[in-house]
């Protein structure tokens, strides 16, 4: 970490964006994250990734970072160079930022104490962002490595949960390498599930959030479409069958003593949505209930599972744990979600704001838990 006095503000760089489906989220968290870091504490040093993998120095500029008449921001539309480059060295001894254009001397933007990851999927959530951060050596919001692969992976996130004795739903996963070799196998597979856990089916890209490419399938009829619509998004797909009951979420942060749960919020059936899709999530503003009518024995009960979900895959700093109370009255956890939405609708923030931290508290909890972690082993 770089020497740190009394006057020195850490910098942190707040990174969004990214090449997955997600993007447009990311960057909407963004916004909002960069409202709420106190500016007298912190310096900001926002940095985008366009779609093609390009990071680029943007504005700080969170209005910019918003949906507007029902489009969605982008990387590309805020960074100030369609060419620039900005370069994070690999180099744990050396903490400079630069920035390179074409044709231009490479600029110095300063050294980084911190770097907020707000991305969203593949390529920022799932591992691969943490782990070139181990390699700079520069500390970061959030989970390591292996918690943010295993929470991007719905089908070894599943695994671990029940390696752990944590209830799960029914499932099928198809492997790329299964559909491609003898499709009509693996689609047998998928049907014979379907003969013994029945219709409706939800059929999901493995490695994906924010309800990206998944279908709801009523029928035979629909699975192909609904196949290929998850294979544009990852060539491994997850099959779950429909669970009856209540969608339940649960934030988790970590304090000095352990990781501590939020109060639990529901999100309630949307009329004009087959399930909780992308468009009710950010589109339409789906209201969840915070906090969620639940007695106090079930709300001791999700808070227990989601603090157990976030140790049994080895998480940091926060996750938001969704779960379905099924008519039985028993809990089955869904999925995790190791970096949860900071837009003004999401349910995280939400949730810890009823539960007594605000928005910009949480923001500086964050990063000062952050601060204070080591990277590599821990």
């Amino acid at each position: 970490m770089s020497s740190q006095t009394s006057s020195h503000k850490p910098r942190v760089a707040v990174v969004f964006g990214g090449r997955s489906s997600e993007h447009a989220i990311s960057v909407l968290t963004a916004g909002a994250v960069l409202r709420a870091i106190d500016r007298d504490k912190y310096d900001v040093l926002p940095i985008g990734i366009t779609s093609d993998g390009r990071w680029a120095l943007t504005a700080d500029d969170p209005e910019r970072m918003a949906i507007a008449d029902r489009r969605l921001p982008s990387v590309a539309e805020l960074a100030e160079s369609a060419e620039g480059g900005v370069v994070l060295p690999v180099d744990p001894t050396n903490r400079e930022v630069v920035y390179t254009e074409p044709g231009a001397v490479p600029k110095a933007l300063g050294e980084v104490d911190v770097v907020f990851p707000v991305l969203h999927g593949p390529y920022g959530e799932d591992g691969t962002l943490q782990g070139l951060l181990e390699l700079s050596g520069v500390p970061y919001v959030g989970s390591g490595v292996l918690a943010s692969a295993v929470g991007q992976d719905k089908d070894y996130m599943k695994r671990v949960f029940t390696s752990f004795g944590l209830p799960v739903g029914p499932y099928e996963v198809i492997r790329p390498r299964e559909w491609e070799k003898a499709p009509a196998a693996a689609r047998k597979k998928i049907v014979d599930f379907a003969a013994e856990h029945g219709w409706p089916l939800f059929v999901k890209p493995a490695r994906a959030g924010s309800s990206i490419g998944i279908t709801k399938v009523d029928d035979l009829g629909g699975l192909d479409e609904a196949i290929e619509e998850a294979r544009r998004h990852d060539p491994k797909i997850l099959v779950e069958a429909l669970l009856r009951g209540r969608e339940i979420e649960c934030g988790v942060l970590e304090f000095a003593d352990g990781p501590r749960a939020s109060v639990p919020a529901e999100i309630p059936p949307v009329s004009a949505h087959d399930f909780y899709d992308f468009e009710a999530k950010y589109i339409d503003s789906a209201d969840g209930i915070v906090p969620a009518p639940l007695s106090a024995e079930e709300t001791t009960k999700v808070q227990e599972l989601a603090v157990a979900a976030f140790e049994a895959a080895s998480c940091e700093g926060l996750v938001r744990a969704d779960f379905f109370l099924q008519d039985n009255g028993e809990f089955v956890i869904n999925e995790i979600n190791t970096l949860p939405g900071f837009t003004p609708i999401s349910m995280y923030p939400r949730m810890w704001q009823e539960s007594g931290v605000s928005y910009p508290e949480l923001i500086d909890r964050l990063l000062q838990a952050a601060l204070q972690r080591s990277t590599g082993l821990r």
